[in-house]
């Protein structure tokens, strides 16, 4: 496959997004999601036993559950990104361990969680933003 410069600057932008959205996650830097997601997206994490719902409501639900993870980072990868001009879809794979408690001398729980987020976006005069995010679940154990 030949990619123009213009679809690997796309590519790029639209994998810089998703990194975006690990860093702001983890960095539990919530606003930064504005910069992520359009106002109206949707977004879906039933299954990993989230909620779903609009961005305004499910950034809010992220900024009062996750503070009570001691821990939890997101590595991502895999990035299938499909263009079709000012839209695009993708799925990409991530690899999400969350300390569960403090678990004293003992270290705590660990779950770790193997997903794919299915996404969709939208090339806005702000550059790309996502529009709809679901999580597949591929596996999920606690240890």
């Amino acid at each position: 496959m030949v990619l123009s410069l213009a679809e690997v600057s796309d590519r790029l932008e639209i994998q810089q997004l998703l990194v975006d959205y690990s860093t702001a996650i983890d960095g539990r830097r919530f606003d930064d999601l504005d910069r992520i997601f359009t106002p109206d997206a949707y977004i879906d994490y039933r299954a990993m036993g989230g909620i779903d719902g609009v961005y305004p409501d499910v950034k809010a639900w992220l900024a009062e559950v996750l503070p009570g993870f001691p821990a939890f980072y997101h590595l991502i990868g895999n990035f299938d990104i499909r263009l079709d001009g000012d839209r695009a879809s993708g799925r990409t794979m991530c690899f999400n361990p969350m300390k569960l408690n403090d678990g004293g001398s003992s270290g705590g729980q660990i779950m770790f969680c193997a997903l794919w987020y299915d996404d969709e976006f939208v090339r806005t005069p702000d550059g790309w933003r996502m529009t709809r995010r679901v999580e597949t679940k591929c596996m999920d154990k606690i240890i």
